[in-house]
């Protein structure tokens, strides 16, 4: 695990939150102060192959060999020296054997001769020409026989593949910074590389905040929830591929508090909470975190979520980043998606991909006010014209897990955005890629 050996530096983001209160910031301010602040981790390993998936590539990956490695068929046909069709007559070729895909053809080919030849099969010396099997006509045997060749159906060099043309030996296969997915995993192999550079995975301390909550298998005395905030974020975290250190609950005490950040600094380089963000919060969970470290605390305009906290934290010489997230469940878990998961892709070394967004259209009207980006629950499909539409998702409070469970996306809802008729194109963010 490698953790920063300095404090990282914040943007300048305005005054003191502890003089003067919580910043005001729109969703795409908040996302930009984050990037800014934040620098990929060094450090890489080599891990084999097999356990690629997921992982940062921490280095350009150059290809050892040409791909292909030779010139082949790019089909199954009849190969030839294209130098012959320098006549518009039909031409008619005497076949002398076959090319598999595999050990090249020996035989030698002389003038007026072709080879039948497969798909991907290496193209014998001299040819340089492929003619597809359904535009010719064989007499005989398909080896042996008389292949015949109309006019005016190819030019010389159709149908090869040339050796390096999809990919040349000591060209990058693979940017750094690309996170490795199942078609990479069978690209990298197909250059006969066993084991790649990669990122060390970042490691993330979880913990919930609050005296109402419990954990599962307490008893749920009155007026408390159990905790579902800590499980959902390390399903998230998961998904990144990221180690993620639990730390359980811990109820709204300044020492137990204090205990509980000293152990994710020490074990962690992220530290991630939910709860104890909100104005109406204990203070000494703000004076704690202005103690430990430059946690700067902001209200983003968006919804669900409104309470943030983020900066570094530091003890016994070490430091990690802490986010702070509000304490309602689906609240938490959309400014995960919105405003942590880019960040701890970027400290890993991600290289920057916006998620895909899809345009819908709206199955209802929604009602919004300019001045905030809202994320709301929805329900993906085609409509009977085969057009995406989507539908929002049972209640949108808060705190309601349920439509949550229920959605396949987030709508999409900019800042400035006013309410959206029946009908009307909305951005979707598909969970599916980001969850």
């Amino acid at each position: 695990m490698n953790t920063p050996a300095a404090t990282p530096a914040l943007p300048a983001l305005g005054p003191s939150p502890v003089a003067a209160g919580d910043l005001q910031l729109s969703l795409d301010e908040a996302g930009a102060a984050i990037a800014a602040a934040l620098q990929p981790r060094g450090g890489q390993q080599d891990v084999p192959l097999a356990q690629a998936l997921g992982r940062v590539l921490a280095a350009d990956l150059l290809s050892p060999i040409d791909v292909p490695a030779h010139d082949n068929s790019a089909m199954d046909g009849y190969a030839f020296a294209g130098s012959a069709l320098a006549s518009a007559l039909p031409l008619a070729l005497r076949a002398v054997g076959t090319a598999f895909a595999g050990p090249p053809f020996q035989g030698p080919v002389g003038a007026g001769e072709c080879v039948r030849i497969m798909t991907g099969a290496v193209m014998p010396a001299g040819l340089d020409t492929v003619v597809p099997i359904e535009l010719c006509r064989v007499e005989g045997d398909p080896a042996s026989g008389l292949v015949h060749i109309g006019p005016h159906l190819l030019q010389p060099g159709e149908n090869r593949r040339r050796a390096g043309e999809d990919l040349a030996r000591g060209k990058p296969a693979l940017a750094a910074g690309r996170v490795l997915r199942p078609a990479d995993l069978g690209l990298i192999a197909s250059l006969g590389v066993a084991s790649v550079p990669v990122r060390p995975r970042l490691s993330v301390a979880v913990f919930s905040t609050g005296d109402e909550l419990r954990s599962l298998g307490q008893t749920l005395d009155p007026g408390c929830v159990y905790d579902s905030n800590r499980y959902a974020l390390m399903g998230a975290l998961q998904r990144l591929g990221l180690d993620v250190l639990d730390l359980g609950v811990v109820r709204d005490d300044p020492a137990a508090l204090q205990a509980t950040l000293e152990a994710a600094i020490a074990g962690a380089d992220v530290v991630l909470t939910s709860g104890g963000v909100s104005a109406g919060d204990a203070d000494h969970t703000r004076s704690l975190l202005a103690r430990m470290g430059e946690v700067t605390f902001w209200k983003v305009a968006m919804r669900p979520g409104r309470p943030f906290a983020f900066g570094p934290v530091q003890h016994g010489g070490r430091s990690s980043w802490l986010f702070a997230l509000p304490g309602n469940p689906v609240a938490a878990l959309v400014t995960f998606y919105a405003l942590v998961r880019p960040a701890l892709l970027q400290l890993n070394g991600a290289a920057a991909e916006p998620l895909p967004v899809l345009q819908a259209r709206c199955t209802q009207g929604i009602r919004k006010r300019p001045g905030r980006t809202e994320l709301q629950r929805g329900i993906v499909s085609r409509g009977d014209d085969g057009q995406w539409q989507v539908a929002i998702a049972g209640s949108q409070g808060a705190g309601i897990l349920r439509s949550m469970s229920q959605a396949n996306a987030l709508i999409v809802l900019d800042h400035d955005q006013g309410s959206v008729p029946a009908g009307g194109l909305v951005k979707v963010w598909l969970f599916d890629g980001l969850v």
